[in-house]
C-alpha cells in the first residue's frame, strides 16, 4: 500500500495541483518512493528528496567545486561566521536558523582534524625540546669531598637559612673530576622536524646516561635513634625503588629528548585533541553556572555550542601560529594568540547573552581565570607529564 492512500488529504491536493500544472503545459514527474506527483525539490506527501545524486565523478567534482565558492554556500557562511562574527553560529542555533551554518560539532572535528593534517603534512612538531647542559662548578675541601652549589637555595629567601648551600658529590677517584652538569630543555614550537639535533659533548652525554646514579633520596628514621636491621632493609628496598623510578622516567625522559627533540610530539599529537574534546563540557559548566539566571533561555546545549564555537576557533588560531612561526618569535606569537583569543572570546560572551559590558567583563574574567588555571592548565600539563615520561594509558 503506498503512503498516498495513508495520507489521502495531502495526496489529493498534490493531484489536483499535478492536474493544474499538466493542464498549462508542465511536466509532473511521479515521487520515486511514493510515486506521487512531485514538483519542487521534495515529495509533498512523504517527504522524498527529488535529487536522487546519482552523478558522474566530474559532476560530483563540480557540484562540489561550485558549493564552496559559492557566495550563498553553507561552507563560505560558515567560514566567516567563525572568524569575523564571535558567537554569530551559537546565536543562530538557539534562534532556530541551524541550516545556515555547518554543525557545531562537524565543524569542530573537521577544524581539528585539519590542523593536525597540516603538521602531518609539513612535517611541523607542536613542540620540541632541545636539551642543553650548563657546567656545575665542583670545589673540594681538605679530605677531598667535592660539592656543588645548591641550584635551589636563594640567599635572598630568608626561608632557605635550613637549605644547605652545596650538595656533597662524594670524594673523586683515581684522580677524576666530579664534572656535573644541570640539564635544562629549550623548547621551540611548530618547527620542523629533524632540524634540531643533540648538541651534548660525550662527557655530557656520559653524565646525562648517569644522571640519577649520585641521586640520594634521605629515607632515615628520624626518630634521633639507630635504624633496626628490618628497617635498614625497607630503606634500601625503597631506595632502591626511587632510584629506579628517578632512572626510568626522569633520567630516561631526558634521554630520550636528547636523542630526539620531537619525541614528545607523536604522544602530544594523541593526546591534545583528546584533552580538549573533553575540556568542551567543562566550559560548558563554567558557562552555565555564571549564567544561571538566565538558565529559562539558555540550555546547557546553548551553551555547549558556544563552547564548541570557541575551542574550534582556538583550532583557527593554532594553524595561524603553525605559519607565523616561521618568521615570527615564539614570544611574539604568544602574545598575539592571548591577545586574539581574549578578544574572540570577550566579543563572542558579548553577543551571545547579550549582557552589558560591566558584567560581561567580570563574568568573561573569572570564567577564563577558573579554567584556564583549574582545568585548560593542569590538563595540558598532565599531557606533557604523560609524553615525557613516556606512560602508556589504555
Amino acid at each position: 500500500m503506498s503512503d498516498i492512500s495513508m495520507e489521502p488529504g495531502h495526496a489529493a491536493a498534490a493531484h489536483i495541483a499535478a492536474s493544474a500544472l499538466t493542464s498549462s503545459g508542465h511536466t509532473v514527474n511521479p515521487c520515486t518512493n511514493c510515486e506521487a506527483p512531485t514538483f519542487g525539490a521534495y515529495c509533498g506527501v512523504c517527504g522524498q528528496e527529488r535529487d536522487t545524486h546519482r552523478r558522474s565523478v566530474m559532476g560530483l567534482i563540480s557540484a562540489f567545486v561550485e558549493d564552496v565558492i559559492s557566495f550563498d554556500s553553507r561552507v563560505l557562511r560558515t567560514i566567516i561566521a567563525l572568524l569575523v562574527e564571535p558567537g554569530e553560529m551559537a546565536i543562530a542555533f538557539r534562534e532556530g536558523r541551524t541550516m545556515r551554518y555547518v554543525p557545531a560539532l562537524r565543524l569542530y572535528f573537521f577544524v581539528s582534524l585539519l590542523f593536525f593534517l597540516l603538521l602531518s603534512t609539513t612535517h611541523l612538531a607542536i613542540m620540541q625540546l632541545e636539551v642543553v647542559a650548563t657546567p656545575m662548578k665542583v670545589t673540594y675541601d681538605a679530605q677531598g669531598n667535592a660539592y656543588i652549589s645548591n641550584p635551589a637555595y636563594d640567599a635572598s629567601d630568608p626561608d632557605m637559612k635550613y637549605v644547605p648551600k652545596t650538595i656533597k658529590l662524594g670524594k673523586a677517584t683515581n684522580g677524576e673530576l666530579l664534572n656535573r652538569y644541570s640539564f635544562n630543555t629549550k623548547p621551540h614550537f611548530f618547527s620542523r622536524i629533524g632540524i634540531y639535533h643533540s648538541r651534548l659533548t660525550k662527557d655530557e652525554l656520559y653524565r646525562l646516561n648517569h644522571l640519577a646514579d649520585g641521586t640520594t633520596v634521605d629515607l632515615s628514621v628520624d626518630n634521633g635513634k639507630k635504624p633496626t636491621e628490618a628497617q635498614k632493609k625497607q630503606i634500601a628496598a625503597k631506595k632502591k625503588e626511587v632510584d629506579g623510578w628517578l632512572k626510568k622516567y626522569i633520567s630516561g625522559g631526558i634521554q630520550r629528548l636528547a636523542a630526539d627533540p620531537a619525541a614528545l610530539n607523536e604522544p602530544m599529537t594523541t593526546w591534545i585533541p583528546r584533552a580538549l574534546f573533553l575540556l568542551m563540557p567543562i566550559y560548558a559548566l563554567l558557562l552555565a553556572a555564571f549564567y544561571w539566571r538566565q538558565r529559562k533561555d539558555y540550555y546547557f546545549v546553548d551553551h555547549l555550542i558556544f563552547s564548541l564555537g570557541i575551542h574550534t576557533f582556538l583550532f583557527v588560531v593554532l594553524m595561524v601560529d603553525a605559519g607565523l612561526a616561521q618568521v615570527m618569535s615564539g614570544e611574539n606569537i604568544g602574545l598575539l594568540t592571548v591577545l586574539a583569543l581574549a578578544a574572540y572570546i570577550f566579543i563572542a560572551m558579548k553577543r551571545f547573552y547579550a549582557q552589558g559590558w560591566a558584567i560581561t567583563t567580570v563574568k568573561y574574567f573569572f570564567i577564563s581565570f577558573i579554567y584556564t588555571c583549574f582545568f585548560l592548565l593542569p590538563v595540558l600539563g598532565a599531557v606533557f607529564i604523560i609524553s615525557f615520561f613516556g606512560v602508556d594509558i589504555v
